[in-house]
């Protein structure tokens, strides 16, 4: 296999993983998480302005928390980059995120908010496929060049 097919193998189950939260399909999440046997399994996640979550159990849990609290959250992915060495891959991008919190009134949507997080997802080969081994997101909490440019007065 060459390597541009794994990167698109790789890219592909990032994809899934967020398409997976955005509609809150657990099974689909729980699927794509590296099979392990506890604590020791190296299953790791640190959710933006969370401590450190390890072990398969674990982190599948706050994935549950997250979904069973979140009414609405869609991802629009930026500055994705794909590393392949071997059987392991790194994928780093930018998480655009569009969240809306528990419904105000029966039927309606509570106010919707954007976050940036940046994000890097580390991804295992096996025999099922690319599985996803870590994920850590951080919150952008500064302005880029760009942005700071803008604000400046003529």
């Amino acid at each position: 296999m060459s390597a541009r097919t794994e990167r698109e193998r790789v890219e592909l189950a990032n994809t899934t993983f967020y398409e997976a939260m955005e509609s809150g399909d657990f099974d689909i999440l729980s699927g794509l998480w590296l099979d392990g046997d506890g604590d020791g399994d190296g299953v790791s996640c640190v959710h933006p302005g969370w401590p450190v979550l390890s072990g398969r159990g674990e982190v599948l849990r706050s994935y549950a928390l997250i979904m069973a609290n979140t009414e609405y959250i869609q991802f629009f992915l930026t500055d994705v980059v794909v590393s392949v060495a071997a059987d392991t891959a790194v994928v780093t991008c930018t998480e655009n995120i569009l969240s809306g919190g528990p419904a105000e009134e029966a039927g309606e949507l509570g106010p919707l908010v954007g976050q940036l997080v940046v994000a890097t997802n580390v991804f295992r080969r096996t025999s099922d496929g690319w599985k996803l081994w870590s994920h850590h997101g951080s919150p952008v909490l500064t302005e880029t060049d760009e942005e700071a440019d803008d604000e400046t007065p003529a």
